[in-house]
């Protein structure tokens, strides 16, 4: 079980330990949970890419997950 997200932690990994997350990925315009590429991605990685602020996202998620 997954205790908390870092910006290193991929994306794939958010998602196995929970699939309730996917909401907050969509959220930031990231549609493309399926693709391959993007499990490998970091959330660093893909925040990046999306123009979306890494802390945010990880507040978030770890608000989240830790219910």
């Amino acid at each position: 079980m997954m205790t908390s997200v870092t910006k290193d932690t991929l994306i794939g990994e958010v998602l196995q330990a929970d699939q309730t997350t996917a909401p907050f990925f969509f959220e930031m315009g990231m549609h493309c949970l399926g693709c391959p590429a993007s499990a490998g991605e970091s959330l660093e990685e893909a925040c990046m890419v999306h123009g979306v602020p890494v802390q945010e996202l990880i507040d978030k998620l770890n608000a989240h997950m830790s219910r």
